[in-house]
C-alpha cells in the first residue's frame, strides 16, 4: 500500500467471520466470562465458615435457654431439682430486674421505635428482591435494575416499617401514632436524599457524568410522597389499633440501682462483640460484593448471597441474645437502646471494611471519586445498622418477654 505525500489515501479495511456450530446453549454462553468473575473456592470457604459459625452460636443460645435458665427458673421458682444449697441461696441476677426490665427507655422512645421500624423495612425489601434475583424474576447483571428494585421494594414495604415502629411505640405507652408514622416515612430517606443531594450538586459543578438529572430527583421524591409515605400510615394505624403487646411483669415507680460492670458486660465490650461476630460471619461474601460494586467485577450467585444473609441474620439474632442475657445478670435493666445499639455496631465495620478497601483496593485519583465513594459507602452501613440494630432489638424483647413469662414473681 502507498501512501501521497500530498493527498489523502483511502484504505480499505476487511474482515473475515467463520461460524462454527457449538452444542453450548445460548443463555450459558457468558459462563466463560462469569467464572473468571466469582472465586468460587473462597465462596464455598465462606458458606462453610458462616453455617459452622452459625450453628455454634445457635447451639450456645440453646445452652442458655434449656440448660442455664432452666436452672436459674429452678432456683427462682422453688422447684424440688437436684440444686445445691448455695445455688437457692444465691439470689442475685436476672431475676432482681423483674420490675424494671420492661420500663419504656427514658431516652426518646420515638426515636427507637422508628430506627426499629425502619431496619424491617429495610430487611423486607432486600429479602424480597434476593428471593426475586434467585427466582431470576430481577436481572442480577443488571446492578441498575438490582437497586432501581430495591428502592422500590423499599417503598411498597413501607407499611411493614409503620406496623413494627407503631407496635413498638405503643409499647412504651405512647399515644401520638400520627407523628410516629411521620418520623417513621420521613426520617431514613430524608437522610439519605438529602446526602444525595449535596453529592449531585458537587457533581454537577464538576462537570461529572454521574450526576442525577433534575427530573430523576423528582421522581424518586414523587414514588415517596404518593406510595411510601401513605404506606407508612397504614402499617401504624393497624399497629395501633393492635391490641398492645403484653407483658408479665410489673413496673416498680422507682428503677432499680444499676451495680458496677464488669469488663465483659461494659458497653464498649458487647458493642465490638455484638458487631464483629456478623461482619465475620459475612467477610468474604462482603468483599466479592465490593469487587462487583466498584472494580467491575461479576456477581451473580444470589443463591449464595441469601444464604450468607440468612446466616447472619441468625448470628446476630444469638449473639445478641447471649449480650442481653449477659446484661440482665448483670442487673442492668438498660437493655432496650443497648441492644440496638448492639446490632447496629455491625455497620460500623462493615464501614471500616470500606475504608481499607479504599486505602488497598482502590486507586482513586483526585478528591471527589473519594467523596463519591465516602459517601455511598456511608448509605450502606448505615442500611446494615439499621437492619442489624432492628434483627437485635426484636429478638431481645422476644427473648425477655419469653424468660421473664416462665419466672414466678412473688
Amino acid at each position: 500500500m502507498t501512501l501521497s505525500d500530498t493527498g489523502t489515501s483511502n484504505i480499505i479495511y476487511s474482515y473475515e467471520i467463520k461460524w462454527v456450530e457449538s452444542d453450548v446453549a445460548w443463555s450459558d454462553r457468558w459462563d466463560i466470562y462469569l467464572l473468571g468473575g466469582v472465586n468460587n473456592d473462597a465462596i464455598y470457604l465462606s458458606m462453610i465458615n458462616s453455617l459452622m459459625m452459625t450453628s455454634f452460636l445457635a447451639a450456645v443460645v440453646f445452652v442458655i435457654m434449656v440448660r442455664t435458665l432452666r436452672k436459674d427458673l429452678a432456683i427462682y421458682n422453688d422447684l424440688e431439682l437436684d440444686l445445691t444449697e448455695e445455688d437457692v441461696q444465691e439470689e442475685s441476677g436476672w431475676k432482681l430486674v423483674h420490675g424494671d426490665v420492661f420500663r419504656p427507655p427514658s431516652t426518646s422512645p420515638l426515636l427507637l421505635s422508628v430506627a426499629v421500624g425502619t431496619g424491617a423495612q429495610i430487611g423486607t425489601s432486600v429479602s424480597i428482591t434476593l428471593i426475586f434475583a434467585i427466582l431470576k424474576i430481577v436481572n442480577p447483571m443488571n446492578k441498575g435494575a438490582m437497586l432501581s428494585a430495591i428502592i422500590f421494594l423499599y417503598v411498597l414495604s413501607g407499611s411493614v416499617g409503620g406496623f413494627v415502629s407503631a407496635r413498638l411505640y405503643k409499647v412504651c405507652d405512647a399515644t401520638e401514632w400520627k407523628y410516629n408514622a411521620v418520623a417513621t416515612a420521613v426520617a431514613l430517606p430524608a437522610f439519605l436524599t438529602g446526602m444525595f443531594i449535596i453529592l449531585n450538586i458537587f457533581l454537577g459543578i464538576a462537570g461529572a457524568a454521574t450526576s442525577v438529572s433534575i427530573f430523576t430527583i423528582i421522581g424518586v421524591f414523587l414514588l415517596w410522597t404518593c406510595v411510601s409515605v401513605p404506606l407508612v400510615f397504614v402499617g401504624s394505624y393497624f399497629g395501633f389499633r393492635a391490641g398492645k403487646l403484653e407483658v408479665s411483669t410489673k413496673t416498680n415507680q422507682i428503677a432499680r440501682f444499676i451495680p458496677e460492670k464488669n469488663f465483659a458486660r461494659r458497653s464498649i465490650a458487647t458493642l465490638a462483640l455484638s458487631g464483629i461476630v456478623p461482619y465475620v460471619n459475612m467477610i468474604v461474601e462482603f468483599a466479592v460484593i465490593m469487587n462487583a460494586i466498584w472494580l467491575n467485577h461479576f456477581y451473580y450467585t444470589m443463591g449464595f448471597l441469601f444464604v450468607s444473609i440468612l446466616c447472619v441474620t441468625i448470628s446476630c439474632i444469638a449473639i445478641n441474645i447471649v449480650t442481653c442475657y449477659v446484661q440482665l445478670c448483670g442487673e442492668d435493666h438498660r437493655w432496650w437502646w443497648k441492644s440496638f445499639l448492639n446490632g447496629a455496631s455491625a455497620g460500623f465495620f462493615i464501614f471500616l471494611h470500606s475504608i481499607w478497601f479504599l486505602s488497598h483496593r482502590l486507586q482513586l485519583v483526585g478528591m471527589l471519586p473519594v467523596v463519591v465513594y465516602m459517601t455511598y459507602m456511608s448509605m450502606i452501613s448505615l442500611c446494615f445498622a439499621l437492619y442489624c440494630g432492628s434483627l437485635s432489638f426484636i429478638s431481645c424483647f422476644w427473648f425477655t418477654r419469653k424468660i421473664y413469662g416462665a419466672l414466678k414473681v412473688d
